[in-house]
């Protein structure tokens, strides 16, 4: 058994807010700490490998997965299905990894609600303001007037479930809030429900009490 059991990392924002970046300096950090691989009925594009940045399935298999509970959560988007396999989330967490997901508030909710979630830390990052948010956006040079638009138009859906959340950060300083997502992190790690051990240690202690009384 594992010192402590790991914990299901979920990082939710609108794009542009800062948290892929957040998520791979969270990452290294810490270089136990694992992203999960998504499940995705897409076909796979040149240099992908299954397993690696995917798991490349059927629709029939997919969708007979989802039944039987082995999709932590799921989701439709443009035609095909993406979803969080349960089997390797629930290696890892028993082997005292963390495991790090980048999904949206439904995601976050699916996740909260299986049978893992009692292991779930949920983090949403906000912009300091709406026009530093396009700014970014801009900033970044990979998408179109258009698909910058699109974005923006979705960015208030997703703030608007910041709600849901165990921790909401505004990043206004990255540095700042990268520290202060660690300080969650480490405390999280600590709690009660995260040390197996905890339970044995406490019997022990009160055998010994027994003992001396």
């Amino acid at each position: 058994m594992a010192d402590r059991r790991g914990l299901l990392i979920i990082l939710s924002s609108p794009s542009g807010a800062g948290k892929s970046t957040l998520a791979k300096r969270l990452m290294k950090w810490d270089s136990g700490l694992k992203f999960s691989i998504s499940a995705t009925t897409r076909a796979p594009r040149p240099g992908e490998e299954h397993g690696r940045e995917y798991y490349f399935l059927g629709e029939d298999e997919f969708r007979q997965q989802v039944s039987e509970g082995q999709m932590l959560e799921h989701a439709h988007v443009f035609g095909n299905f993406y979803g969080s396999p349960a089997g390797p989330v629930r290696e890892s967490i028993n082997a005292g990894m963390d495991v790090l997901f980048d999904v949206d508030w439904q995601g976050e909710v699916q996740i909260r609600n299986s049978d893992l979630g009692k292991h779930a830390l949920s983090i949403f990052i906000l912009p300091p303001s709406i026009p530093e948010l396009r700014r970014r956006l801009e900033g970044r040079g990979q998408d179109s007037e258009d698909v910058i638009s699109k974005r923006m138009l979705k960015s208030w859906d997703e703030i608007s479930h910041w709600g849901y959340y165990d921790y909401v950060l505004v990043n206004d300083d990255l540095d700042e809030t990268e520290d202060k997502l660690k300080t969650i992190v480490s405390a999280e790690r600590m709690r009660r429900i995260q040390q197996p051990r905890l339970q044995d240690h406490v019997r022990t202690l009160q055998n010994e009490f027994e003992r001396l009384a």
